[in-house]
């Protein structure tokens, strides 16, 4: 057994430790050259990709594939603290203990002086103490400019949302799409296309909203209609290939007629 192995099969060492040592060693000199040349940009693919993984595996709901995926995650995170590490900005204990103190200071009911809060209520504690303390500068801060468009739409909607600036009840946003909807058929007949974009990013975050307030993450959903799409529209395809003509063949009529055909 190789001196770098007998420090991974350390027994006195816990398995996030000996993570911890394999990254070590493989930025060292006696390491990887490929890992060597990684920077916390480069890797930036790569932890999006893993996330990703995981989310798949959520969504299947094969608990054994989560257990690789969240590992290959962890990978990443430690990854990123093992560079930081080299650099003397923080090591991976710090970025563990730098959460251990967040979630102990987000939770007084827990850890505090105790209360019997609903999920709601505890996110809206959230983001009110992050205000309070100081955390934030803004109840919209700490929104990475990077999230998808449809989740940072349901992210600012339950932030607003958590300190009181929020829709009643489903129906009231439905009645705001419904408005937003008028302005967007307004702009279209004036053809003014820079307003018509405007509108379209105001009917998009309406209906954001309104998957909020029914309790349905609205990325989700719409993968999930994507799915359901593609499936049908395979059928269709199927349809129009055993009739032996092209697609250019069909009118709209005739697709249409397939398509109710195969919903």
């Amino acid at each position: 057994m190789s001196d770098l192995k007998k420090r991974i099969d350390n027994p006195n060492l816990s398995p996030f430790e000996k993570l911890v040592e394999v990254m070590r060693i493989l930025r060292s000199a006696e390491g990887c050259a490929w890992d060597r040349a990684q920077t916390h940009k480069t890797l930036i693919p790569y932890l999006i990709e893993e996330a990703h993984e995981v989310i798949d595996s959520i969504e299947k709901e094969d608990y054994g594939e989560l257990k690789g995926e969240l590992g290959d995650l962890l990978c990443q995170v430690v990854f990123h603290a093992q560079l930081a590490a080299e650099r003397g900005d923080f090591t991976a204990d710090d970025a563990a203990q730098h959460i251990v103190d967040k979630l102990v200071h987000r939770h007084p009911h827990v850890f505090g002086e105790r209360k019997d809060l609903n999920p709601q209520e505890v996110r809206d504690q959230w983001e009110k103490r992050k205000i309070e303390t100081g955390e934030r500068d803004s109840v919209l801060s700490g929104i990475p400019s990077s999230m998808p468009a449809l989740m940072m739409a349901f992210r600012i909607g339950e932030k607003a949302g958590g300190v009181g600036f929020d829709w009643q009840a489903p129906l009231d946003v439905l009645a705001k799409v419904r408005e937003e909807l008028e302005e967007l058929e307004h702009e279209i007949l004036a053809c003014d296309q820079q307003k018509t974009e405007e509108e379209i990013g105001d009917l998009l975050f309406a209906v954001a909203s309104l998957a909020r307030k029914l309790k349905v993450d609205p990325e989700s959903a719409l993968k999930r209609g994507l799915a359901k799409f593609r499936e049908r529209f395979g059928r269709l395809e199927k349809r129009v290939l055993e009739s032996g003509r092209p697609f250019r063949d069909f009118s709209l009529d005739d697709l249409e007629s397939i398509w109710q055909e195969v919903k």
